[in-house]
């Protein structure tokens, strides 16, 4: 087939309005799909206007990239240098790092000529200049405004890194030559730091990792990590694969390693004679030690490391369906299918009771003397006041009826109830409305509180049966913000871990390092450790530098396990990156070499989780001509030369310089100065004979003399020594410090 001239091929004749909206179709598609690797340094300067420069010298001007409204915020974007054979595009995308497809973005490509999310810019004479598209102005220039916002079209630059970026269009997806980027911050976010880019996963992303089974508690039911012993309790029931053992009661072990501490088997029954009985449910924790726990069929026991066997009761009527403290330290809240009682642990007697038209499960909010009772067949959720012990309210469960039961828990900082239904969760507020459903491929079992983190754990079941096509013989934990239920780690798969042998339950420490979960049928308790990708906390930022000058990039990260880092160093503007040769410590100081002006540098940071780059900086290095001036007023006055600074002590940092305690030095082929310059130990005067060196200092109050054509002095006053060390501690504070040294010299990283 052939095409008309001036249309794309396969386009036909008069088919140009066609052309733009299938190209318009297809810019979208290519915003939303293509890649942004590296191609661009951004000075860290929190200010704005930012520019950056991309692979083949492209300048890319933002006029506002911090402080940005979230709602909408319109920025002027500027480009030059740009190639007249490539159209580009310019938008606000997540920023994935090196190499990575940044996606999603705001907007597409303008299809109309009225939205401003998003421009197109293509070369004069392009065949869709003009209603699409506008085109470069000489020599590769563009001058555009975009509308951004923080949120929209499945982006949201609160949760991820964002930039605004040019890319080439959907004619030249592969083409990464027209990749600049320059990050943007909206308002109520750090300035530019993004964290770092993130390379095989985000940078500062949590998940859990299996760090040991514990298998020496049979059959777990339930468990209970004290908040004063720091023991863990688990209710257990005999494991069947151990037929030499009845592994029936309560189990305690040390949470470190599994090993077991106690073993409490025997509890009160019917006539008050002792007999070997599982722990269902636990209760909750006895102060200093122990807990409270119901034991089958209608037993209410209690126990502590080291107890022979547990005291108890044991109540009338129909079984215990649940339990948890009660309103009272000697009393306890029992369920005993729709009764809800409360009762005293020592006696077993009843002080008040309460029946509801059906249920098995429930949930106390001490804090608001509430509890949460569950209806599954009924499909309904009471809310109980426990002060007048009667029911203040009733709430439709989504779904209806006959739901298949889970859990019912109640977030003890919220007052929410959360419900487990089928393969969802139901979030309640304390007033009874449902804020929120949270969907899995599982079977929601049990969930847990971390108050000190905000977080929720649910542990989700599969269902066991394999010739269901949703079920896969693994389970899931999942982690949840309880302010925004946002996904606050990642998934974490639960191999084996089905609901044909029972629910599983979870504990949480307090700060959520460490998860354990049982697994009934598999009779194990996986311990659960967390990690975090390396987020950087500290980046370096660009920096200006002469010759011969030291100079000092800092960076530093925060992870689980700690992080390492290693510095590299890109001297094709970020295409290619090379490590540099021992640099693996926080700080990276070399000294600067005119060799090395333009180069990029970054800090690389690992763990087992993942490994995260700051942003490439750049430096800059100009040549010693003199001039500059520094040194500590009240110094001996030796200059450098070439360098053109006045030590402090008698001692030079120039280009190849060498240092005597005199206070003469000799400056190599590559320093200006002539043959050097003198200075008297005493520093109240000296002179030069080179062109363009530096010669004085002196103590306070001395003079100082400078015979040059183009250089400087140092003035007696000392006043710009002051104003050199305030440049420096303002540097330190953005992580990046340009100094001279008067005894140290390093060379320059490569």
């Amino acid at each position: 087939m052939t095409s008309t001239p001036g249309t794309a091929p396969g386009t036909p004749p008069g088919g140009q309005s066609r052309l733009r909206r299938r190209a318009g179709t297809a810019a979208v598609a290519a915003l939303l799909l293509a890649g942004i690797p590296v191609g661009a340094v951004v000075s860290a300067d929190a200010g704005t206007p930012k520019t950056a420069t991309g692979p083949q010298g492209q300048k890319l001007t933002v006029s506002a990239t911090t402080g940005l409204d979230p709602a909408q915020q319109k920025v002027r974007v500027q480009g030059e240098g740009y190639g007249l054979t490539t159209g580009i595009y310019v938008a606000l995308c997540k920023d994935n790092g090196d190499n990575r497809v940044p996606s999603p973005c705001l907007g597409g490509a303008d299809m109309s000529g009225g939205s401003k999310t998003s421009q197109w810019i293509v070369p004069p004479g392009d065949p869709y200049e003009g209603d699409l598209a506008q085109a470069f102005g000489p020599g590769g220039t563009f001058d555009v405004d975009i509308e951004i916002a923080q949120k929209g079209d499945g982006l949201d630059c609160a949760e991820v890194a964002c930039s605004v970026v040019t890319r080439a269009d959907h004619r030249a997806a592969g083409d990464r030559t027209q990749d600049v980027r320059i990050p943007v911050a909206f308002a109520g976010q750090d300035p530019g730091d993004g964290g770092g880019e993130g390379v095989d996963v985000p940078a500062g992303t949590v998940s859990y990792r299996s760090a040991a089974d514990f298998t020496t508690a049979g059959k777990p039911l339930d468990l209970l990590l004290h908040p004063d012993s720091k023991k863990l309790y688990v209710g257990a029931d005999n494991l069947p694969d151990t037929a030499d053992v009845d592994e029936r009661g309560l189990h305690v072990l040390n949470p470190e390693n599994g090993a077991s501490e106690s073993w409490i088997s025997q509890a009160p029954g019917s006539t008050g004679a002792l007999r070997a009985s599982a722990a269902a449910r636990i209760a909750g924790p006895l102060p200093g030690d122990g807990v409270v726990y119901n034991y089958p069929l209608r037993g209410v026991g209690s126990a502590k490391s080291g107890d022979e066997a547990a005291t108890g009761v044991w109540l009338a009527g129909s079984t215990i369906t649940d339990i948890a403290p009660g309103t009272t330290p000697d009393t306890v809240l029992v369920a005993q299918g729709a009764t809800l009682s409360e009762i005293g642990r020592a006696t077993g007697t009843a002080t008040r009771s309460l029946t509801l038209p059906g249920g098995t499960q429930f949930a106390a909010d001490p804090e608001r003397k509430a509890l949460w009772y569950t209806d599954f067949t009924a499909g309904k959720l009471h809310r109980v006041d426990l002060a007048s012990f009667t029911v203040s309210g009733s709430f439709d469960l989504p779904g209806g009826p006959g739901g298949m039961a889970g859990f019912t828990e109640t977030d003890p900082a919220t007052g929410a109830v959360w419900v487990g239904v089928g393969r969802s969760v139901l979030v309640f507020d304390a007033a009874g409305t449902l804020v929120k459903t949270l969907l899995g491929k599982d079977l929601a079992r049990d969930a847990a509180f971390d108050t000190a983190s905000g977080r929720a754990y649910v542990v989700w079941q599969d269902g066991g049966d394999l010739s269901d096509p949703a079920n896969d013989n693994n389970g899931t934990l999942t982690v949840y913000g309880t302010e925004d239920f946002a996904v606050a780690a990642q998934d974490l798969s639960l191999p084996g871990n089905h609901s044909q042998a029972g629910a599983a339950s979870l504990a949480v420490e307090p700060g959520g390092a460490t998860v354990f979960v049982t697994s009934p049928a598999e009779g194990k308790i996986t311990k659960l450790v967390r990690q975090v990708s390396p987020l950087v906390t500290r980046a370096p930022a660009d920096l200006t530098a002469k010759e011969g000058e030291e100079v000092a990039l800092t960076a530093e990260a925060e992870g689980t396990p700690e992080p390492t880092v290693r510095w590299q160093v890109s001297t094709d503007g970020a295409q290619t990156w090379k490590d540099v040769e021992g640099a693996t410590e926080p700080a990276l100081t070399f000294t600067a070499r005119t060799a090395q002006d333009g180069y990029r540098y970054r800090a690389e940071f690992r763990n087992d989780v993942g490994t995260t780059r700051t942003a490439a900086v750049t430096l800059t290095v100009t040549p010693a001509t003199g001039g500059d001036t520094g040194g500590d007023v009240g110094g001996n006055g030796d200059a450098s030369n070439g360098a053109g600074s006045t030590g402090s002590d008698g001692s030079t940092v120039g280009d190849g310089g060498t240092q005597s305690s005199g206070g003469s030095t000799t400056g190599d082929s590559d320093s200006t100065g002539g043959s050097g310059s003198t200075g008297t130990s005493a520093g109240s005067t000296g002179t030069s004979d080179g062109s363009g060196a530096t010669v004085g200092g002196g103590v306070a109050g001395g003079t100082g003399t400078a015979a040059t054509s183009g250089g400087g002095s140092l003035a007696a006053t000392g006043a710009t020594v002051m104003s050199v060390t305030l440049a420096a501690a303002g540097l330190v504070g953005a992580g990046v410090l340009v100094h001279r040294r008067a005894r140290r010299r390093t060379e320059g990283a490569l």
